[in-house]
């Protein structure tokens, strides 16, 4: 089975001379198609561990291994990755030339971007506002743009931060339907950090619990939220599923 992420006691510090530790000793590994949510108090790391698989971030201390197919190989180093944020970073242009703009960064020539990009809004039900401007777009829309952006690169791994937080429960409704979507596809793998434990349940195959920066547990979905389980694994993190840990 394809790894995708293998860690080895990695630690994460941040902030220039008055470090702070946001990450210590995380040790996970993670398989292509697998859907992993993360989850934890505020400032428990989940962001800086999207961030550092994503090496927006440098990792401190601790290995990093290079994601390998066991007996049949090396996989690519420079795998396409997307990583989306709770508020989407959107250009001053219209929805199709944000994907488009996307496209030509990428390397695609600027005419042959029009068509895939106008994929990737049929793709997320945005065809009709494809002239408005994408900051003119409610947050539900937006966030339904930025997916459309990174899907047009055809990511292998979606690496999201929260990404319906500030949302109303349609729009999260929608979202998280594009995330079950995209999830689906042939090798594509998805690590999100939610506070939404409902979400956790209905898009997770596997959940990682983080606090203090340190990984507290790594259970399959079904097992996380067996109390019985929880309370022998983990007890800071059944803290945090009966709502005692904010």
């Amino acid at each position: 089975m394809t790894v995708v992420f293998d860690w080895q006691g990695v630690d994460v510090r941040l902030g220039g001379r008055a470090q702070v530790q946001a990450l210590q000793g995380v040790t996970l590994r993670i398989h292509a198609g697998e859907r992993v949510a993360v989850i934890g108090p505020n400032g428990s790391g989940k962001s800086t561990l999207l961030r550092a698989l994503h090496r927006l971030v440098p990792v401190a201390a601790g290995r990093v291994e290079a994601a390998s197919r066991g007996q049949a190989g090396v996989v690519e180093a420079g795998r396409r990755q997307a990583m989306l944020f709770q508020r989407p970073f959107l250009l001053r242009c219209s929805a199709l030339n944000n994907i488009r703009l996307g496209l030509w960064l990428a390397g695609l020539p600027w005419r042959a971007t029009r068509q895939p990009a106008w994929a990737a809004l049929e793709r997320v039900g945005l065809q009709a506002w494809a002239d408005r401007s994408a900051r003119a777009l409610s947050g539900g829309q937006q966030q339904r743009l930025a997916f459309a952006r990174a899907w047009a690169l055809r990511p292998q791994v979606w690496l999201l931060d929260e990404p319906t937080a500030s949302l109303d429960p349609h729009a999260k409704r929608e979202i998280e339907q594009l995330m079950a979507v995209f999830a689906s596809e042939p090798g594509a793998t998805l690590v999100f950090a939610s506070h939404n434990l409902g979400q956790v349940k209905r898009l997770a195959q596997r959940v990682l619990y983080l606090e203090g920066g340190r990984l507290l547990a790594d259970l399959p979905v079904e097992r996380f939220f067996d109390e019985a389980i929880l309370a022998q694994t983990s007890p800071q993190a059944l803290a945090f599923v009966r709502g005692e840990v904010g």
